[in-house]
């Protein structure tokens, strides 16, 4: 996500936040545009969804989510109460995880409520660690597209593990998969995918993009010619990095993508003890 879109975000949810009695609340009908929600009973639909979540996890419901109303106005001064519901951070964060997190706004608020700290620059660096677990399992996803696409054309586990090995060669400047992973200290029997950089798991996942539309396309088979166009593919993908000085094999290891995601599902998990309880704030 980029950082203009991250400051313009930023400011939007910190302008909806309340205070009251010390307690930090949002309001649904606020956080209903905020998050691109057109329709109050869809979005409606979306906030039982995260009572239910909030029930499941053990965290009682009144203490997050609290009914209260405010007056409107209708025209010619007049006015006329419009039921509302206030929000703890849990809540609004329950609220996102239950969304489209293809939508820059609800993966916005997925982290923006996933923190304690309102600062944008830590925000930042969680949306990128978020990011990056999104595109390796994305690159999950795609390798497992691929692997039936080949096994429909008579390539087994074996062919398609080679296939994906001279990929890597051509992305990495000859070096091989276990090139790769001695390089990057990769411990034995994880996959090298869980310690490359946001950007070189984006790119795998592209050229296995390609290869899946090539193949289905031009109703490639046998090993041979879809290895070629596998390599094809990656070396196309390397060069266009490579012109934009970023060179994949250069780049340093990441963190264990799986201890990204325990340190993350622990921080979620921390959220409903540091949230102060709501106490039915008016408006």
């Amino acid at each position: 996500m980029k950082k203009e879109l991250i400051t313009k975000l930023h400011k939007s949810f910190e302008d909806c936040a309340h205070q009251k009695d010390g307690v930090e609340f949002w309001l649904a009908r606020e956080l209903q545009e905020l998050l691109g929600y057109a329709q109050w009973r869809n979005f409606e639909l979306v906030v039982e969804k995260a009572k239910i979540a909030c029930q499941n996890a053990g965290q009682p419901v009144a203490d997050h989510f609290a009914d209260v109303s405010k007056m409107v106005e209708i025209g010619s001064q007049a006015e006329r109460p419009v039921e509302d519901i206030a929000l703890t951070r849990y809540a609004c964060y329950l609220i996102a995880q239950n969304g489209d997190p293809r939508k820059d706004a609800i993966a916005f608020a997925m982290t923006y409520f996933a923190v304690q700290t309102r600062k944008q620059e830590l925000i930042e660096t969680r949306i990128a660690e978020w990011e990056r677990l999104q595109a390796r399992e994305k690159l999950t996803l795609s390798q497992k597209e691929l692997s039936g696409v080949l096994y429909e054309r008579g390539i087994d586990s074996q062919g398609f593990g080679r296939i994906l090995s001279k990929g890597d060669a051509a992305l990495f400047g000859g070096l091989s998969t276990q090139n790769m992973k001695g390089r990057l200290a990769v411990p034995e029997g994880r996959p090298l995918a869980d310690f490359l950089p946001t950007i070189t798991i984006k790119a795998k996942d592209f050229a296995n993009e390609i290869t899946n539309t090539q193949v289905k396309q031009r109703d490639l088979r046998g090993e041979a010619s879809i290895t070629h166009e596998h390599v094809k593919n990656n070396r196309d993908v390397r060069k266009l990095l490579t012109d934009r000085d970023i060179v994949p094999e250069e780049l340093p290891a990441a963190e264990d993508v799986k201890k990204l995601e325990r340190r993350l599902k622990s921080e979620a998990k921390k959220l409903p003890k540091q949230t102060s309880k709501l106490a039915s704030p008016k408006k």
